[in-house]
């Protein structure tokens, strides 16, 4: 019989359920068809989101081993690394940390001393794991490609290097710099993601694909921002002290956008792919072209009839908005700019 709390745990014998009667079995003879997988129970994979009376980061974790029993029974070529990454392990930073340190591990950094960095960093801080739980739930919920928790957890390079970061920032913050900047180094050359570990970044964060994200040291990102592949929240190059991009809360960023010195970055603003960003640009705002200029807010709309665009992703909406009337000239100038942008 299964363990406890296997998704076949609760489910009666195939050959008992199939044996009827023998005039039920010889009436089914012709037809060879496999029967189709078993769903998961119910109780089993609970329906998402979360109900608000629960814990988030247990049933985040309920549904990652949910999710990766499914996919052993489905696939027994993954079963052995879904068992030592996940189900192997009683809660979400025991299975964070070991994974992160496989990833991660190198000559200079051995995956037990990372495991134990890691699992050290999230057992004292609630902060940093429900920043995790965020982040989980972010993906999920913004990213179609996201199927599940699982996925996320085990395969989103962005994801990896987000958590990765916050045990860099505790480490950079305990002034433990040296051990710092050799997880960042070895984070940028794993995920391809390159985040000083002075920078701050704040939870439900979505690093959509990740490849060539670069945020520099005194940058700092608000809470529930998206950003993608290759933007950079740089200097300018001849700024010292305080002189990276200060992203505020909602912010979309689209894919190869820069964004250069100590600007701003307002909440709920929108910035456009490929843009070259020079220029605080106000809360709720667009910013699109190389260099960007504003475009502003759709006429007539509050703020309180308005998506976050970092939690909405939606990238094209300023076009609908600016693609007609009198708008039409300077939109089409912006979008040349973008054009030649990439």
């Amino acid at each position: 019989m299964p363990p406890a709390g296997h998704p076949n745990a609760h489910e009666p014998d195939s050959a008992a359920a199939a044996g009827g009667g023998a005039n039920h079995s010889n009436n089914n003879n012709h037809h060879h068809h496999p029967p189709p997988p078993r769903p998961l129970p119910a109780e089993v994979v609970p329906a998402f989101p979360p109900p608000e009376s629960e814990d988030e980061e247990s049933w985040v974790w309920s549904q990652i081993k949910a999710e990766a029993r499914r996919d052993a029974d489905e696939e027994p070529a993954l079963a052995s690394f879904l068992y030592a990454t996940v189900l192997s392990h009683p809660s979400l930073p025991r299975s964070l940390s070991f994974h992160l340190a496989n990833k991660l591990a190198s000559s200079t950094l051995l995956s037990t001393l990372l495991y134990d960095l890691f699992l050290a960093s999230l057992t004292a801080s609630p902060t940093l794991r429900a920043a995790v739980v965020a982040d989980l739930l972010a993906a999920r919920s913004r990213d179609p490609a996201c199927v599940g928790f699982s996925q996320c957890l085990l395969n989103f390079k962005g994801f990896l290097a987000i958590q990765a970061h916050r045990v860099s920032h505790v480490l950079w913050a305990q002034q433990r710099r040296p051990l710092a900047l050799a997880l960042q180094s070895r984070v940028a050359d794993v995920f391809a993601v390159d985040i000083h570990p002075a920078a701050v970044v704040g939870k439900g964060i979505l690093l959509d694909h990740a490849t060539g994200v670069v945020i520099g040291e005194t940058a700092v990102v608000g809470d529930n921002v998206s950003i993608l592949h290759h933007v950079t929240l740089g200097g300018t190059g001849k700024a010292v002290g305080d002189r990276h991009p200060k992203i505020g809360d909602g912010v979309l960023i689209g894919a190869g956008a820069t964004i250069l010195g100590n600007v701003k970055i307002g909440a709920g603003a929108k910035i456009g792919a490929g843009s070259v960003v020079l220029i605080d640009v106000p809360a709720r705002n667009t910013a699109v072209g190389n260099p960007a200029r504003l475009i502003g807010r759709r006429n007539g709309d509050s703020e309180r009839d308005e998506d976050m665009p970092g939690e909405s992703m939606d990238h094209t909406s300023f076009i609908r908005q600016w693609s007609s009337g009198s708008n039409v000239a300077s939109f089409s100038s912006c979008a040349f700019r973008i054009s030649f942008s990439f």
